[in-house]
């Protein structure tokens, strides 16, 4: 919002909020008409056969690799705050890396959770924006907030990116959906998110920028005093190192179940099987260590995220599912839908265009002014 202004930045969270219930809603169906599907790319087989298959399967392996990256990177943002920058931003990143690998190692993600329910994570993250707006809220000296703001179209593109990461969850549903006890459930799951993370992210944007004004830091957290964003860090550390842990386990297991789909290897518990797991999991998160090294601006690592991938995989692709299960248009409620799928493939294909234009200006700009890759230098 410090960068699009008050009003356009709640029209695009709450518009981009209803476009990806919308398009969830859509996985959801296209999971319900093909039983088999466990991840995006047994989707895109489904449209356009084994090219589809692998093309995707490879963009989806590097969304999440991307992600873990973040969620490394966030956890060294994390340590330095905690710590005043006690140590190497590397370490840091290794001590997180290391940390994830090893939560990540059972092969269920029912297991997963549970690391997820004892941490409390949706607390956490809930409980440390609490603390940052009320203390933003009695801290802020006099901010300058404006309604509307006039950004440039590199500033602009990227706040608007900023927001479409925050609801690329999409990845993740169809293996979600698989683990349902009943997958029609998955549906009423999917509402009770959208409208939790809806919710947050615009009472949390509005107070914060009410109070913050154009001051506001990425991640939001570092907007208030030292000890305050101390004490925030140290609540959402469950949130930080558990989310991404069930985006590594997600990732590993597409993987995985490519791997031994139609075999009797899957659920064994044999040294071939876990130990394949084992490699799966390790070389993952020490790809994302790298990417979290060598990216180290968490504002230019996310626009990347989501300008090549959650543009895809929010919108574009549940687009072209809606158009595949709905080929006779025989109403005019399928032919406004049809209108409204068109669109999100258009609107995909002209938000990752001009994303990664946005970006890969983002990211050289970064390496001019800030530390450069692979540094031990402070990352707040």
């Amino acid at each position: 919002m410090a960068t699009l202004g008050l009003v356009p930045g709640c029209i695009l969270i709450i518009g981009i909020g209803a476009l990806t219930t919308y398009t969830g809603y859509v996985l959801g169906q296209f999971k319900l008409r093909y039983p088999h599907i466990h991840n995006m790319s047994d989707a895109a087989d489904i449209l356009f056969g084994a090219w589809g298959r692998e093309t995707v399967a490879v963009a989806q392996i590097i969304f999440f690799i991307f992600l873990m990256g973040a969620h490394i990177l966030t956890f060294s943002i994390m340590m330095n705050t905690l710590t005043d920058h006690a140590a190497c931003t590397i370490l840091f990143c290794l001590v997180g890396g290391i940390l994830s690998f090893v939560l990540t190692l059972s092969r269920r993600l029912q297991e997963v959770s549970y690391l997820g329910i004892i941490c409390r994570t949706s607390v956490s993250i809930f409980v440390a924006v609490v603390i940052t707006v009320v203390a933003i809220g009695i801290e802020a000296p006099d901010p300058t907030a404006h309604a509307i703001q006039h950004p440039t179209l590199l500033s602009g593109v990227s706040a608007s990116l900023n927001i479409v990461i925050s609801f690329s969850g999409h990845p993740a549903f169809f293996s979600f959906q698989s683990e349902l006890a009943n997958p029609k459930d998955f549906t009423k799951a999917l509402v009770a998110l959208q409208i939790t993370d809806t919710a947050l992210y615009l009472v949390a944007a509005i107070v914060i920028y009410r109070y913050a004004g154009e001051g506001v830091a990425s991640p939001a957290l570092l907007s208030t005093s030292p000890v305050v964003s101390k004490v925030a860090f140290g609540v959402a550390v469950g949130s930080i190192v558990i989310a991404g842990v069930i985006i590594g386990h997600v990732g590993a297991k597409t993987i995985y179940v490519r791997l031994f789909r139609g075999t009797n290897k899957m659920n064994q518990r044999s040294l071939v099987s876990y130990g394949t797991w084992v490699v799966i999991v390790l070389i993952m998160w020490t790809i994302a260590w790298i990417i979290a090294n060598a990216i180290p601006v968490f504002n230019d690592l996310l626009n990347l995220l989501a300008a090549a991938f959650g543009t895809w995989f929010s919108f574009g692709l549940e687009g072209l599912f809606w158009l595949y299960m709905n080929k006779e248009l025989r109403s005019a409620k399928k032919i406004a839908l049809a209108g409204l799928n068109i669109f999100l493939v258009l609107f995909c294909c002209f938000m990752c265009g001009i994303g990664l234009w946005a970006t890969g200006t983002g990211i050289s700009l970064s390496a001019k002014s800030a530390h450069g890759a692979f540094s031990c230098a402070d990352n707040r």
